[in-house]
């Protein structure tokens, strides 16, 4: 039906007839003269129309903007003050001979040189207009990319393409289940799988050694802008590996993809244990553009009178932490006030802070001077370096909640200030602990319970308190986001069944919910290990995207719901009869 595509036109094609495919981007009456710019997959390119060509005239006179066309005509240099830098076939342009109309098009819902100022909704319910803009096709073009070259590389390395199972048994991972009735089994439940954990462990099981798959993954969760009820997971796991042979492998795969595709050198990642992590940025997904670090200065507050600083300095659940901010005589009283209602939302009950307007403490100006010793301000000049015109803010509290917000006062500041620096941030986050305390006083998995802990036997897990216990897992960041994670796991049956019984799990349900895996566990289970990224997210980050809405061709909104095909939806009276399920009446 065509010669050519429309963006691969160039100088190269002067004086050709040509053919062309696309949808008609804009069109443009100059006094007789009919100018179309036409577009398709490959790039936009000018198509001019003269009342000398009867039949294609009468058409251009009547598209409009995204009805589809056939053009056909010679190709020819614009002259120089008509030529568009920003087209790539912007030297030249086609004088059409004919024009076939292949289809018309209603009215638009948005411009789509003007998406950005259509609210979200309006571009998921036309999801099918949106992605036929530019930004769009690059997004999930360099996806395919990305794709290709995981592929490629995971295959040079003798790893195995094997697909898991999307239906499957309901386990516990952190997420709540999507499930699916079976009609043939009345009363029970498919669950879509969170990830391929326990399917991937037994392929290792099953002495396949080297397993990879770009896996759906679904989890039944509120959504951010980095997740989805559904998306692509690279799951990678091999055998007779320790912690350093994944990483190691991995790191390669992402640094190689990234010089590949963007022309960007990570260079050697560099490995940060949890709890400096923790300490230094208040998460474990630091963003090591951001300059800006805490300092513990809880010993410095023990023997103060200042409850507020000297309850979290004596409690060993609790802690504070400094942040200086250089220069922060620029920031003004009304904005600190803004910040302070900010880290409100996550739990905080203020923020102190303290201005050095001066070379030693008597330089200093706060609200709460009067309320702390001069050795105790002459040790925090000390421990934090400071200069005149820094800003001091302070988070003091239960560590959880404090780091809680001043992580997100981190990233704040560091966008407000422009102090991140450009381009990419990779790191490793390595040494988890085991397990964490859930609110009720309950142990849950930092990642998932088939991690491995450090320690190589139950009765060396047993005679630590749980949250002593250090896991073998590990978490790659990029621009304080979690692209991936993984870890050794465990692989015998005895410290798999005694992480079960600390997080609660009884041997009945044990063996209710995992007694098939750990059968198999007995079966001669090598020492395995891997990791997972996600697709997705990694994408996002590639292409400069704040979502990975933006990555995925038909994604869903925060609510879970596709506003292109109206989904959920409700189903007939028969098919729940048939899997055994009553309608809830209103």
């Amino acid at each position: 039906m065509r010669t050519n595509h429309c963006g691969k036109l160039n100088k190269d094609h002067l004086n050709k007839e040509v053919t062309i495919c696309g949808w008609i981007h804009r069109r443009r009456d100059h006094g007789g003269v009919i100018f179309l710019d036409v577009r398709d997959t490959t790039g936009i390119v000018q198509v001019v129309v003269n009342p000398e060509y009867e039949q294609a005239f009468k058409i251009a006179d009547e598209i409009r903007s995204e009805y589809v066309i056939k053009a056909t005509g010679l190709v020819e240099g614009r002259p120089a003050d008509s030529q568009n830098e920003q087209l790539t076939t912007g030297e030249i342009e086609i004088k059409s001979t004919s024009i076939e109309l292949l289809n018309t098009a209603d009215t638009p819902a948005f411009p789509l040189d003007q998406s950005s100022e259509v609210g979200e909704d309006v571009r998921l319910k036309n999801r099918t207009l949106d992605l036929r803009r530019p930004e769009m096709q690059n997004n999930l073009r360099l996806k395919s990319q990305l794709t290709k070259s995981i592929r490629d590389y995971l295959e040079n390395n003798n790893f195995v393409d094997i697909e898991t199972p999307i239906l499957t048994k309901a386990t516990p991972e952190g997420a709540r289940d999507y499930l699916v009735p079976s009609r043939t089994s009345p009363g029970n439940f498919f669950a879509l799988p969170q990830s391929p954990q326990l399917f991937k462990q037994m392929l290792m099981i099953s002495g396949f050694d080297r397993y990879y798959q770009i896996a759906r993954c679904f989890r039944d969760e509120d959504l951010r802008a980095d997740r989805q009820p559904e998306f692509s997971q690279i799951d990678i796991e091999a055998s007779f590996v320790e912690e350093s042979d994944i990483m190691e492998l991995a790191e390669k795969m992402i640094t190689e993809s990234f010089k590949k595709l963007l022309d960007v050198e990570l260079g050697t990642v560099p490995k940060i244990k949890w709890d400096k992590a923790m300490e230094e940025y208040g998460c474990d997904k630091p963003d090591l553009r951001n300059p800006l670090k805490l300092v513990e200065l809880s010993d410095i507050f023990k023997s103060e009178e200042f409850k507020v600083f000297s309850d979290p300095a004596n409690d060993k659940n609790s802690r504070i932490a400094a942040l200086v901010v250089p220069e922060g005589e620029k920031i003004g009283r009304g904005q600190i006030d803004r910040y302070t209602d900010f880290v409100k939302e996550f739990g905080a009950k203020g923020l102190a802070y303290i201005r050095v307007e001066g070379e030693d403490h008597t330089g200093l100006s706060s609200p709460i001077l009067k309320y702390l010793s001069e050795d105790c301000l002459k040790n925090i000049l000390l421990n934090l370096n400071v200069t005149k015109g820094d800003l001091i803010f302070f988070g003091a509290g239960k560590a959880k909640v404090v780091n809680d917000y001043m992580s997100r006062l981190i990233t704040r500041l560091g966008s407000d200030l422009g102090v991140l620096k450009n381009g990419y941030a990779a790191c490793w986050v390595t040494d988890f602990p085991m397990f964490e305390e859930a609110s009720d006083g309950s142990l849950t998995s930092l990642h998932h319970p088939f991690t491995s802990p450090v320690e190589s036997n139950v009765e060396e897990l047993m005679k630590l308190s749980p949250l002593e216990i250090n896991s073998k897992a590990y978490d790659m960041v990029v621009n304080g986001i979690e692209i991936g994670g993984g870890s050794v796991r465990i692989h015998r049956k005895e410290m798999q069944e005694k992480v079960f019984d600390l997080l609660g799990l009884s041997q009945k349900e044990a063996q209710q919910k995992f007694g098939f895996f750990l059968k198999t566990l007995t079966s001669g289970c090598p020492p395995h290990g891997g990791i997972a990224f996600g697709l997705d997210r990694l994408a996002m980050i590639m292409v400069g995207a704040d979502s990975i809405r933006d990555v995925i061709a038909f994604p869903k909104t925060q609510s879970a719901v596709c506003l292109l095909t109206e989904a959920p939806g409700s189903v007939k009276d028969e098919s729940l009869d048939e899997l055994h399920i009553l309608r809830k009446e209103d």
